[in-house]
């Protein structure tokens, strides 16, 4: 598959670094790596300013929490870096951000590439009303990644069993995905999603519709995932945040108060309003 998504300025880096899935990470100088960097981020709906000035960088392969209250943006975010804010009318940025060094609002993006670049995977479980198999092969059939029908068989095998699901469905790949069960889905979603090899997994509540047990699977698999993607999840669990992410970023009224590690951001946060958030005083 040919890359459209490609840096618009040279980046510092260091040449004998490469990831997992062949993507670079970035760094401009002075800053540290980054897979996905917002500078200077706003975001409007209509006269409504829903995002103000974030900058924020999003290291590889490594979980980043996104928490805050409801309707503070951190969705708006998620959606800025596969540009679904796109099929909202009313919606403007300014300001940039960045795959790679790639301005993603850039005219040059082809924006059903970068949809393949930067997975999405939602709230609730949404399989195609298709057979499991032909979830899997969806993306790879209309981003050509398979010649074959052994490539694409070993693509959605692959995927399958990445997502930790194949031993569950390898005798019932031609039954409807929406047989599954809501936490087989959900990986169903997450098998969908890897199969076109994307460099960012976004996840906005992955798991708010499921119960413990599947919860803790997909929490299993998040963290067996970040080995080769980068992942960035909104979550309004403060539990889940601290279990399985590397880096938090706490987002309030449209901005961002606080981000840094997660341990640090949980057990000594700079910020009163970070500490008054995961302490549950307001929220």
């Amino acid at each position: 598959m040919t890359r459209s998504v490609e840096p618009s300025a040279p980046p510092t880096a260091d040449p004998h670094e490469e990831e997992p899935n062949g993507a670079r990470a970035t760094t401009t100088v002075g800053e540290p790596r980054a897979r996905v960097r917002a500078i200077g981020l706003n975001v409007f709906y209509g006269e409504k300013q829903a995002l103000f000035g974030i900058d924020l960088a999003i290291p590889p392969n490594q979980v980043t929490a996104l928490i805050g209250p409801s309707g503070c943006g951190k969705s708006t975010f998620l959606r800025c870096v596969n540009r679904m804010n796109d099929v909202i009318p009313t919606c403007r940025t300014t300001g940039r951000i960045e795959l790679d060094g790639a301005d993603l609002n850039s005219p040059s993006i082809d924006v059903v590439q970068l949809r393949a670049e930067v997975g999405m995977v939602f709230q609730r479980p949404n399989p195609f009303p298709k057979s499991i198999y032909d979830n899997v092969a969806y993306g790879p059939r209309i981003h050509g990644l398979a010649e074959t029908r052994a490539e694409l068989d070993d693509i959605v095998m692959g995927s399958l069993e990445r997502a930790g699901l194949l031993k569950e469905v390898e005798d019932r790949l031609t039954e409807p995905g929406t047989s599954l069960s809501g936490g087989q889905q959900q990986r169903l979603c997450i098998a969908r999603a890897i199969a076109v090899k994307p460099r960012v997994i976004l996840m906005d509540e992955p798991c708010s519709a499921l119960d413990p047990i599947a919860t803790a699977r997909i929490e299993e698999l998040i963290d067996e995932l970040r080995e080769s993607y980068t992942i960035i999840m909104v979550t309004h669990s403060m539990q889940q945040a601290a279990r399985i992410s590397q880096r938090t970023a706490f987002f309030h009224l449209g901005r961002i108060i606080e981000e840094g590690e997660t341990e640090q951001i949980f057990t000594d946060p700079h910020e009163e309003r970070t500490q008054d958030y995961i302490t549950g005083r307001f929220g």
